[in-house]
């Protein structure tokens, strides 16, 4: 039976750990705020995979590097841009948040109006989602649902998640304190941020099984982001509290759907994690992917 093994656990926190220290080191002597070394910091769990990986006997396919299922990576796609409509519609039920139908999704871009006008914001969500934002969440996900995910997977869907989800949150700490996200509540936004991404990782996590491959993590953590765009340019609040604590991709709006469709996945059956289940040793397989 596998298990966790605390010898390459101690691989991976000892660089991430090395890594978030030496960035603060950075931000503190040049004075560049961690917001703007943000970019470079997403990689820092791909670099501490990498490490963890080449020590060991590991492979990066066994971890979910691999293509997977092209189904499911469709559907981690598309996913977040409806999510994101239900968050905004969530949202916008709140007293004091209303609808602003005149703001720009890019500023200096100005989409048409009515159908078209919608549709073209879609298609700029999921392009950029998929190809710039995609690189960037590969950064994060290739250590959190690539690595970090294959070694937890003993733990079982749900205790791996939610350790998962308590990792990345406190891992943005440096970021949010500096007003990321939450800039009028900067330490609040680290608890704030912890229990989003809580929320966010059992999603995460069913995408991968299903898919096979991280990529699943990957085209759906850069599309949400870009949905997120969504959610804060066509709201206005009448306080921060709401933009940033309720109105926001992480904020309470999208913890309360992103926690309904964990129950969802709970009551029809949540997959079982096995380190098979995120991409070990799978490639006879490839072919059963590209119809599942």
């Amino acid at each position: 039976m596998s298990r966790v093994d605390r010898s390459r656990l101690g691989t991976f926190f000892g660089v991430l750990i090395g890594l978030v220290v030496l960035f603060a080191a950075v931000s503190t002597v040049t004075n560049i705020g961690m917001i703007q070394l943000a970019p470079l910091y997403m990689f820092t769990p791909l670099v501490a995979a990498a490490v963890t990986v080449w020590r060991s006997t590991v492979s990066f396919s066994a971890i979910g590097l691999r293509l997977g299922r092209y189904r499911w990576l469709a559907v981690a796609a598309v996913a977040p841009i409806v999510l994101a409509y239900v968050v905004l519609g969530l949202a916008l039920a709140v007293p004091g948040i209303t609808f602003d139908p005149g703001a720009d999704l890019v500023p200096g871009l100005t989409l048409p109006s009515g159908v078209l006008g919608t549709l073209a914001a879609l298609g700029l969500v999921l392009v950029l989602g998929v190809t710039v934002n995609a690189v960037l969440a590969f950064g994060e996900e290739a250590g959190w649902r690539g690595y970090l995910l294959w070694e937890l997977a003993p733990l079982s869907f749900w205790r791996a998640s939610l350790l998962i989800g308590a990792i990345w949150g406190l891992w943005h700490a440096p970021i949010i304190i500096e007003g990321y996200n939450y800039p009028s509540f900067p330490v609040v936004g680290v608890a704030a941020m912890t229990a989003a991404t809580i929320t966010f990782s059992f999603v995460y996590t069913y995408l991968v099984v299903r898919a096979r491959s991280v990529l699943a993590a990957v085209f759906f953590h850069g599309v949400f982001n870009a949905s997120g765009g969504l959610i804060v340019v066509y709201t206005t609040a009448d306080t921060a509290t709401l933009s940033e604590l309720i109105a926001s991709p992480v904020g309470v709006a999208s913890m309360v759907v992103f926690l309904a469709v964990a129950a969802l996945i709970y009551y029809t059956g949540t997959p079982d994690l096995t380190r098979s289940a995120v991409g070990d040793e799978l490639q006879a397989e490839q072919a059963e992917y590209l119809g599942a």
